[in-house]
């Protein structure tokens, strides 16, 4: 098997298995209620891999730290957001921030 052969079959062998497993929630969801406690942990683990990669997101670039003007922009969202600002508002003051500070030569 040459090495297109190879990686098609596993697009598809993978398309399948994430077909199967997105399937198998809605029809066995009815049946097997989940309880409160591992419906409390689901949603603790969902917000918690977010966080975490909107952290390393904002943080990092490739292998290495981002630099400052990056995580300002992040932290001026965030700011933003938290007094309710609408979030195109905020998205676009974190842009200006980020590329003001890069203007400037902050990293």
């Amino acid at each position: 098997m040459n090495n297109t052969a190879l990686v098609c079959t596993a697009v598809f062998a993978l398309a399948a298995g994430t077909f199967v497993f997105r399937l198998a929630g809605p029809l066995l969801g009815a049946r097997i209620p989940p309880s409160p406690r591992v419906t409390a942990a689901l949603e603790t683990v969902s917000v918690t891999v977010l966080a975490a990669l909107a952290v390393t997101t904002a943080l990092t670039e490739g292998s290495t730290l981002a630099g400052f003007a990056r995580p300002a922009g992040v932290l001026l969202a965030c700011a933003l957001l938290y007094r309710r600002i609408p979030l195109p508002l905020a998205l676009a003051a974190a842009a200006a921030t980020t590329a003001t500070l890069r203007l400037v030569g902050v990293p």
